[in-house]
């Protein structure tokens, strides 16, 4: 997944140039936009927020409270291993294009104050998005890793809940020890991701207040 994140890296700093550097793409206030090019980047900006939105409604508040709750522990951490790299990926090529339309077609030195404040809801997605996929999905993947390895020493991980594993951590130190780290790096990513889905569900708002329905 590195090609992916050079990939979403890149597009982080297209986007800051297309906010802050307008003239430098020929960027202009949305009025001065041949209508054509106005609905294109308007759909690029729709499509995209909403496929960053719904992912991670999805992926945050229902897909892995089922996977969890139905699937043995080694085998669910093992499967979110693989799809939450992909995950933060896809959305942050999302927000980055959401944020590179939207700051096109409103320029950070003309823009309103309501405008600056979307940018900053979307900014902050991307910046906590891509945080999760460079930092904490790595680090939380390697310790649980680890700690599978120290459960399965003491063959548990094959059911499914927390019941066996809070079990045996009260008679085996290393396993706590394991269970204290991955938690606080997992609650780290967990933070992070609602807060890139609060920043998202904040220009939801924005969104909503637009529409002529």
């Amino acid at each position: 997944m590195a090609w992916l994140t050079r990939f979403v890296t890149a597009l982080t700093f297209l986007a800051l140039g297309v906010i802050f550097s307008p003239e430098t793409f020929g960027s202009k206030s949305e009025g001065q936009h041949p209508p054509r090019l106005t609905t294109l980047l308007k759909l690029a900006h729709l499509l995209c927020f909403s496929t960053a939105w719904g992912a991670a409604f999805w992926v945050t508040f229902i897909g892995g409270i089922i996977m969890f709750k139905n699937l043995p522990r080694h085998q669910f951490g093992n499967l979110q291993s693989k799809m939450f790299p992909a995950y933060f990926s896809m959305v942050g090529v999302c927000c980055a294009v959401a944020v590179g339309a939207f700051g096109y077609l409103h320029p950070w030195k003309t823009s309103a104050a309501a405008e600056k404040y979307q940018l900053g809801f979307l900014l902050a997605a991307f910046a906590f998005n891509l945080s999760n996929l460079i930092i904490f999905t790595p680090m939380t993947i390697e310790m649980m890793k680890e700690r599978h390895k120290v459960e399965r020493e003491a063959e548990i991980g094959d059911e499914i809940g927390w019941t066996k594993n809070q079990e045996v951590a009260k008679k085996n130190p290393k396993l706590a020890s394991m269970n204290k780290k991955f938690g606080m790096i997992h609650g780290l990513s967990s933070l992070a991701n609602i807060m890139s889905f609060g920043s998202l569900a904040m220009h939801s708002w924005y969104l909503a207040s637009k529409i002529n329905l």
